[in-house]
């Protein structure tokens, strides 16, 4: 039973909590199978949003854990055609206003699942889903603006004399993973710098044999984990208080989620050592013929050597050399100083605010919220950047 006051909260002048309550459902009802079906349709894939990750987020990740769902079914068939998790505009940012947003995944990228036989059907239907639940206005956080399910839901809106808002929109790292791995980094990096990394490769080989190895299976990816957990809290993460071993709810989420995606094959650690000491460690997801950059870790007794450089740089061959892999997000934050030489293609990704009835002036009071939250955010940002420094 979806909870009475989280509906209150999407709409708490209108809502009427029966009908909100048939419109938004637990995550945990969406039958697995339908998931897993859907995702290998969906018209754009979306690493984050795969079963295995989004309900071992929801479940117990910080922060992440009060998410529903708007889904989409075929009448004829009851398939299952579209699926949106969403969380209160009011949970999302603490504003009163009846709007519903992306359900953070604890990666950046919200793109919706659309299926790709249906995606007008699919899109129409979320929307409709998200008016019964009492909703003004969808916002769509961290969606890839050119993307195919973005494209879907500007034709739905555009015949309903609806248009879309981009509220903020930043540009970041991805990979063209079709192309040689060598030659993309020679003409990513230049013989100068690349020479300067073999250098750095060859002093950290004093230390042992430099190997890369990938874990796939789930065993090998629970040990992996494990790795990777160690890594990333012994550097600036752990000295921050951000790394996922650090929060009881984050570490048993990522533990239940790796090992999940490794039985469909849609997870992999990759792990840089030198000897026997793991230097770097990353997690990457798969979806389609995507692979998703989720985490790095590095010991930073090595820094000097560029360890995350390295292991990035065999991560790309490895990628490259993929050909079920098409392509790679970095899910970084625009400008990202380690991957941003590395892999030059560029993705547009934003926050959109979606409007469900024409003329709405709720619709304006959400985009005014949201715009006065992004400035006191950025200025906070600001001076935070100059303390540093």
């Amino acid at each position: 039973m979806v909870d009475i006051a989280h509906q209150a909260a999407v709409n708490p002048a209108s809502a009427k909590p029966a009908e909100a309550a048939r419109a938004l459902i637990p995550l945990t009802a969406i039958d697995p199978g339908q998931w897993r079906a859907l995702a290998q349709r969906a018209i754009e894939p979306n690493g984050y949003y795969l079963p295995a990750w989004e309900l071992a987020v929801s479940a117990t990740a910080r922060g992440r854990t009060s998410a529903s769902a708007l889904a989409a079914f075929d009448r004829s068939s009851a398939r299952l055609i579209g699926l949106m998790p969403v969380i209160s505009l009011w949970h999302a940012r603490n504003i009163p206003l009846p709007a519903l947003v992306s359900a953070h995944p604890y990666g950046t990228l919200c793109s919706p699942l659309i299926d790709r036989d249906a995606p007008i059907e699919a899109v129409a239907h979320l929307l409709q889903q998200a008016r019964d639940a009492g909703a003004h206005a969808l916002v769509l956080n961290d969606v890839a603006l050119d993307g195919a399910a973005m494209s879907a839901l500007k034709q739905v809106l555009s015949r309903d004399g609806l248009k879309p808002r981009i509220l903020s929109s930043y540009i970041r790292a991805s990979l063209d993973a079709t192309q040689d791995g060598e030659t993309l980094l020679r003409d990513a990096l230049g013989t100068k710098k690349l020479k300067e990394l073999r250098r750095q490769r060859h002093r950290l080989a004093e230390h042992g044999l430099v190997t890369f190895d990938v874990a796939r299976k789930p065993d090998e990816t629970r040990t992996a984990l494990e790795t990777f957990l160690q890594l990333e809290s012994s550097g600036w993460k752990g000295k921050r208080g951000t790394a996922l071993i650090q929060h009881a709810g984050d570490a048993t989420f990522i533990r239940r989620a790796v090992p999940a995606l490794a039985e469909t094959a849609q997870v992999e650690v990759v792990t840089l050592r030198a000897g026997a000491t793991p230097i770097a460690a990353g997690i990457v997801l798969r979806h389609q013929d995507r692979a998703f950059f989720f985490k790095l870790g590095i010991d930073e007794r090595f820094a000097k050597y560029s360890p995350g450089v390295q292991l990035t740089l065999d991560l790309t061959r490895h990628l490259c050399a993929d050909p079920a892999i098409a392509s790679a997000d970095s899910t970084a934050s625009a400008d990202h100083p380690m991957i941003n030489p590395i892999w030059r293609g560029r993705l547009a990704i934003g926050d959109v605010l979606v409007p469900l009835r024409r003329n709405d002036p709720v619709v304006t009071l959400v985009h005014a919220a949201l715009a006065g939250l992004n400035v006191a955010h950025e200025t906070a940002r600001r001076v935070v950047r100059r303390l540093r420094k």
